[in-house]
């Protein structure tokens, strides 16, 4: 049988006998115990005796009154009266402890226990009967000698009755003997029925042969003993507490000190065992650090720091010995800009990554290749006699870094503008061969020859650009920038329909500066998107004003040419709208010029920025068109209102109207697209009569009109005058006016 089931059996068992026991007893219980003194006993052992037990410190007994009222009952009222008194103490305090938490009752628990008190009870009357009838005990008030004879008889024998029962749940719940488990938790518990055997047998002795005085005083006793004992148990249990406190602390300090001295052991043999290791990575890490100190981390090439280096021994070396040559390559890539940002970041790291491999392959293993930073590179070619020979060198490598080759599916090909400095004993310092270098590189970009080699009028002509750029950023504040207005005029009638904004720098020493000097400037330098932000202010500012000269001058239009700088970014948005704003001119009296070749640079960006201009209200019109080559694919998504005929195209029209055929195409997309056309550079009229055959729209040129400063475009708009030629014989003079040269943005 399985233990459980035979500890449950076992439960049911002893209930079952003590609740005949119980019932039995009561049964029995004789008249005088109706009486108010055994019910006071009984309210005792249910109110009172579960609440004074007194914990012996440093041990698992606890004195417990209980038996005292039981043996004293036993004494008074007979042996039923004890039957009914144990079973009833124990039903109390099983309740009380339940009730405070100390124990945690199993099932049938209460009611086994409450039946062990009375079988136990029952037990011991059974065996005090026996000796009564064997051995003539008796129970004699006047002798003391029956009274304790009794008692001990009663206390030990309900001491084997209830210890035997606890050995026999414990053996079976631990796995342990009878014997064992009686030893070992059963034991010390009969302190209980000696206590209570002394105790009962002085109130019986009191109680028979004392008076009420007596009674008073061995109460008031007893309680202050009681107390007192009950006192110095808390302070011993509060002294024990506080002593083993202090001895787990103290030996959770000592576990703690020895588990850290093993841990420090441990780590110091690791230590020991690592720092081998670490010193071998140490000495790497020094070589690691070198090469990464000196070599560039995405292509392997030396750095700028490494090639400069080797540039200052180089230096020295020419200097020493003049026959130990060199010539320095500063090399940019065309267009990588437009590589990385249409097709991303990691396929423009790989275009780098091939280029420096390419370089490598195409110059001599005594040469160097080193990467300065972005899209820059440098060479450094060694034993070359002459210029020319380091000239073919840096061809090759242009044309071996063109070659074109695929990337995650797409077709790439890439320039590179190259710029020589040959070794010259003026040389200091690797920064001054660099800075020559990069001079030459620029020139090579800007006239588009791919190379070019260091001379010191390039120099020159840089420091002149350079000064030019400085004295730019200044122009606004000086108030050395002006605007010109070059009339649009109607082709149909000659009425003035707006005008063409144009910048205009008069220098404080030099004079005027013509456009097409200053505006590559501004767009290299990026001073072109703070200029064009003021160019609108300013224009918008000023067509506002003229819109209320007249009832004709209301839908007058201003047109401003936009940088592709500017408009490759969103601040294109804001700067428009912060003018008009500032200015409370309608949207629809602003118009944006647009170079074709700048629309086609980043179609899919243009095309975004452009509708979002569209949205605002101001109107659009695509300039210098036929110059660029458009893509027809991307052409009709762009948004233009207008199409500006390049001056190129109208020049070539001759005194009878010969090659008007392009025109013509031009002018028919442009109607095909529904757009309207503005030819730019009319000079004869022969130009204007071919336009306007052709049904062009709006023309401007010299022919028509100069570009006016503010004060001549404004008496224009009050005289309001039609611009178109009175007759044939009034010819354009080339000579009387320098041609107003045509710009990419202004």
């Amino acid at each position: 049988m399985h233990p459980e089931t035979f500890r449950n059996y076992l439960k049911l068992s002893i209930t079952i006998v003590g609740i005949f026991c119980l019932a039995l007893s009561v049964v029995m219980l004789p008249e005088q115990a109706l009486k108010w003194g055994f019910a006071l006993l009984v309210v005792l052992v249910i109110a009172v005796i579960p609440r004074m037990s007194l914990a012996i410190p440093r041990s698992n007994v606890a004195v417990s009154f209980s038996d005292a009222v039981i043996f004293l009952s036993f004494l008074l009222y007979g042996p039923a009266s004890a039957i009914v008194l144990a079973g009833a103490e124990t039903l109390a305090n099983c309740y009380y402890n339940k009730w405070t938490g100390k124990i945690t009752f199993g099932k049938y628990m209460i009611a086994t226990n409450v039946s062990i008190g009375a079988i136990s009870t029952a037990f011991t009357v059974a065996v005090w009967f026996g000796l009564t009838s064997s051995i003539g005990i008796k129970i004699d008030p006047a002798s003391v000698k029956s009274v304790i004879s009794t008692l001990g008889v009663f206390a030990f024998t309900q001491f084997f009755a209830v210890t035997l029962f606890a050995a026999i749940f414990h053996s079976l719940e631990r796995g342990l003997s009878l014997w064992e488990a009686w030893k070992k938790d059963c034991f010390s518990s009969s302190m209980t029925q000696v206590v209570g055997a002394g105790i009962a047998g002085t109130i019986y002795e009191i109680i028979n042969f004392g008076d009420l005085i007596t009674m008073a005083v061995a109460f008031a006793v007893f309680l202050v003993v009681y107390f007192t004992y009950r006192q110095s148990i808390a302070e011993i249990n509060l002294a024990i507490t506080k002593v083993e406190q202090a001895e787990r602390e103290q030996a959770e300090t000592e576990r703690t000190r020895r588990l850290e001295a093993e841990r420090h052991a441990s780590q110091l043999g690791e230590s020991l065992e690592q720092q081998e290791q670490v010193n071998a990575a140490l000495r790497k890490s020094r070589r690691d650090f070198k090469h990464a100190a000196l070599h560039d981390s995405l292509t392997g090439l030396a750095n700028r720091k490494h090639l400069s280096d080797l540039l200052r021994v180089l230096i020295e070396q020419y200097r020493d010995e003049p026959t130990q040559n060199f010539h320095v390559l500063f090399i940019d890539l065309q267009r990588f800009k437009n590589i990385n940002d249409s097709l991303g970041h990691t396929i423009g790291v790989k275009v780098l990554m091939i280029a420096a491999k390419r370089f490598v392959r195409m110059v001599a293993p005594t040469d160097t290749v080193a990467r300065l930073g972005g899209d820059e590179f440098a060479i450094i070619l060694r034993n070359l006699s002459t210029v020319g020979k380091a000239q073919k060198v840096a061809r090759r490598v242009a044309q071996s870094i063109a070659q074109p080759f695929s990337l995650s599916g797409n077709r790439i090909s890439v320039g590179v503008n190259i710029g020589i400095a040959p070794c010259d004993a003026e040389y200091a310092t690797p920064e001054e061969v660099l800075r020559d270098a990069d001079i030459a590189m620029h020139f090579a970009k800007e006239r588009e020859t791919g190379v070019a080699v260091f001379t010191k009028e390039l120099r020159d002509r840089f420091l002149e650009r350079a000064g030019m750029e400085l004295d730019l950023r200044h122009a606004i504040e000086r108030d050395e920038l002006a605007m010109h207005y070059q009339p649009i005029v109607a082709l149909s009638d000659g009425h003035l329909i707006g005008f063409e904004a144009l910048l205009r720098w008069h220098h404080g020493e030099k004079g005027m500066i013509p456009p097409n000097k200053f505006i590559p400037i501004a767009e290299e330098s990026g001073l072109i998107q703070p200029m064009t932000a003021w160019i609108l202010q300013v224009t918008c500012e000023q067509m506002a004003k003229w819109r209320q000269v007249s009832r004709t001058s209301g839908d007058l239009i201003v047109s401003v040419n936009i940088s592709g700088k500017h408009l490759s970014t969103d601040d294109l948005i804001d700067d428009v709208e912060l003018a008009l704003d500032v200015a409370k001119l309608p949207a629809s009296s602003l118009k944006l010029e647009v170079t074709e070749s700048t629309a086609m640079e980043n179609a899919e960006h243009t095309i975004n920025i452009l509708n979002r201009l569209k949205q605002i209200g101001v109107k659009l019109s695509i300039d210098d068109f036929g110059t660029g080559y458009s893509s027809l694919s991307y052409l009709h998504r762009l948004p233009f209102d207008t199409l500006k005929i390049d001056r190129s195209f109208v020049s070539r029209v001759g005194e009878k109207g010969e090659n008007s055929e392009v025109l013509q195409t031009i002018i028919s997309l442009a109607k095909n697209l529904k757009m309207r056309v503005i030819a730019e550079g009319i000079e004869t009229e022969s130009q204007l009569n071919v336009l306007k055959n052709l049904g062009c729209d709006f023309g401007q040129g010299y022919l028509l009109a100069k570009p006016q400063t503010r004060e001549n475009a404004e008496h224009m708009i009050y005289e309001n005058p039609n611009f178109l030629p009175a007759d044939l014989s009034h010819q354009y003079d080339p000579q009387r006016e320098e041609v107003e040269t045509a710009l990419p943005v202004f």
